[in-house]
């Protein structure tokens, strides 16, 4: 079993967003383009063969897919070896939707600062289907490099952050059931009785802890971030070794409720000043 401290963690995110219903016939040729993107989220590159493989398309359908994206810089050609990448432009159109996301603009600050106070890697995360999606990730260097790229997700039933937002969102709770339960590390939960109890243990304490359960060696904790009295949006969470989490968890805690507070303050303020 790979310890926590190796180099390329990312070999355990969960990188491909579920697919949904195709909407219609005149989609199809949409969803197939979408459908080839999502080839890639695992592979840094691939050839002609490798996505038709994956598609279960003919080979030349497959070319006719990737040139098309291509000439919109969707993907890209790599010259020495004739297989195909993600594009430069979908980096700028990522680039955007953080820059312009207002959760993200309020809570960078708020994270910036609670890595100063505690040395931890801080997330803020939202739910996506049956996952939790990182928007921003601040990290520490006090361990080194353990995470990179904000914009990864998890299955939500392995993580803190999952387990607080959905205490407080029945639909997200219940698409994780739908979605089921994979395990992926030794203490991930594996049963819709173990996910409900989690997320009660969530709602009578206000926070969720994660041990063992995404990455073995790692323990995370997570508060809800509420816009509404009683549903939650979003996640502020921290990442770090079991010991220097479990060591602390109370004032780790308290850093985390404080700090969701004044998110959802700002956010409250910042869509009122956006929609005047």
């Amino acid at each position: 079993m790979r310890s926590p401290e190796m180099t390329n963690v990312e070999d355990y995110w969960h990188t491909s967003t579920p697919k949904k219903p195709n909407e219609g016939e005149g989609l199809r040729s949409v969803s197939a383009a979408l459908d080839v993107l999502e080839c890639f989220a695992t592979d840094r590159e691939l050839g002609v063969s490798d996505v038709a493989r994956r598609m279960g398309l003919a080979k030349s359908t497959t070319h006719r897919l990737l040139t098309t994206l291509r000439s919109r810089g969707f993907i890209e050609q790599n010259p020495e070896n004739g297989r195909y990448r993600l594009g430069l432009h979908l980096l700028e159109l990522g680039h955007l939707a953080q820059v312009r996301n207002p959760l993200r603009q309020v809570a960078l600050p708020v994270t910036l600062d609670l890595v100063r106070r505690t040395g931890l890697t801080v997330n803020v995360s939202v739910p996506d289907g049956a996952d939790i999606v990182f928007i921003e990730r601040t990290e520490t260097s006090a361990h080194g490099r353990t995470l990179s790229q904000s914009g990864r997700r998890l299955p939500a039933h392995v993580s803190s952050a999952g387990k607080a937002v959905a205490a407080f969102l029945p639909e997200f709770a219940q698409a994780r059931i739908d979605a089921g339960f994979p395990p992926r590390a030794r203490q991930t939960i594996r049963t819709p009785a173990e996910w409900e109890h989690a997320l009660r243990d969530v709602r009578q304490r206000g926070f969720a802890m994660s041990r063992d359960e995404s990455f073995d060696g790692i323990t995370t904790v997570a508060v809800p971030i509420m816009f509404t009295r009683q549903t939650a949006q979003a996640a502020l969470s921290f990442f770090g070794g079991t010991h220097d989490v479990e060591s602390r968890y109370p004032l780790l805690v308290q850093y985390l409720q404080r700090a969701a507070g004044r998110i959802q303050h700002d956010v409250a303020r910042l869509r009122r000043d956006l929609s005047s």
